[in-house]
């Protein structure tokens, strides 16, 4: 199993210079949200060009704002920028930001998934897509920049069906506030199987959580309970925390000394995830112990 980081900024700025740092730090690959400040596809663009060796992903680009066509566009210019060191997760979001917050659709979120990815990965893997169904109706093409093949593209699956679509479609699964147990219990066994039924390779599943190295092991939970809180309340996420029996989202944080949080990450390795993203939270001297132990572990 690979270890990488979590990789932000306020500013594009501070997405290369957080680049830069993980890949002094020797990380192999970073992840950058999608949330409401930097376009991270774009901003991945910059920073990979910028900072040589380290692979990049988005975790994860909402759907429904992006037209597929539009956003395979844009990630083959990321593809290309980046020398093939891209990978495009992607997601449906929420029910609450789509419609409440943007004023879009979320109906039928399984069919609007698979119907992307019917047009989106023939467009990244052939350069043009041609389908009819019912939310896209697409007939295109798409010029094949840079290495060959395109970005790998993992959705944010979680239920049943979405998984089902990372393995036989998609080329994983990226998860969030997911613990060990119900990665191997439903993750990992769901998105295989898929998979295989498919005739495809194993999947991808990258797995990422909130990280802190302490002795003061309240705090920290305490701490990644306030800064985490929102997650608690999302029902895809709510769902996976009561899968793992967790009450919020400090349970499933990984805390404690190194060999605590070690074992941690080996249980997630044993669950199936194949690359263990951490989201370093805590005060600097917390953060700055917390890298020092991933640099072991990479």
């Amino acid at each position: 199993m690979k270890v990488s980081i979590g990789i932000g900024g306020d500013t594009v700025d501070d997405v290369v210079a957080q680049t830069q740092r993980a890949a002094d730090n020797g990380f192999a690959s970073g992840w950058l949200s999608n949330i409401f400040g930097v376009d991270a596809v774009t901003a991945i663009a910059i920073a990979g060009r910028q900072v040589p060796g380290i692979h990049l992903g988005t975790a994860v680009v909402p759907t429904f704002p992006r037209h597929p066509h539009a956003l395979a566009q844009q990630a083959m210019t990321t593809w290309d920028a980046t020398g093939g060191r891209f990978t495009l997760g992607i997601g449906l979001s929420h029910q609450v930001v789509i419609e409440s917050m943007f004023g879009l659709s979320y109906d039928k979120p399984a069919v609007h998934m698979r119907e992307y990815l019917s047009v989106l990965l023939p467009l990244l893997r052939e350069g043009g897509a041609s389908f009819d169904g019912e939310q896209y109706r697409v007939h295109a093409p798409l010029a094949q920049i840079g290495e060959p093949g395109g970005p790998a593209v993992l959705i944010a699956a979680m239920a049943p069906v979405m998984l089902r679509l990372a393995g036989e479609i998609a080329d994983g699964t990226i998860l969030w506030m997911t613990g060990a147990n119900t990665i191997a219990d439903h993750v990992a066994p769901r998105v295989t199987r898929a998979a295989a039924a498919a005739g495809r390779p194993d999947p991808q599943i990258v797995a990422s959580l909130p990280v802190a190295v302490t002795e003061d092991v309240d705090a920290a939970r305490t701490a990644a309970a306030a800064t985490f809180a929102i997650y608690g309340g999302l029902p895809s996420y709510r769902a996976m925390l009561d899968r793992e029996g967790a009450a919020g989202p400090e349970d499933v944080a990984i805390v404690g000394d190194e060999d605590t949080v070690a074992a941690g990450i080996a249980a997630l390795a044993s669950a199936g995830v194949t690359e263990f993203t951490a989201s370093l939270f805590g005060d600097g001297d917390t953060i700055r112990r917390t890298t020092e132990f991933l640099r072991g572990m990479v």
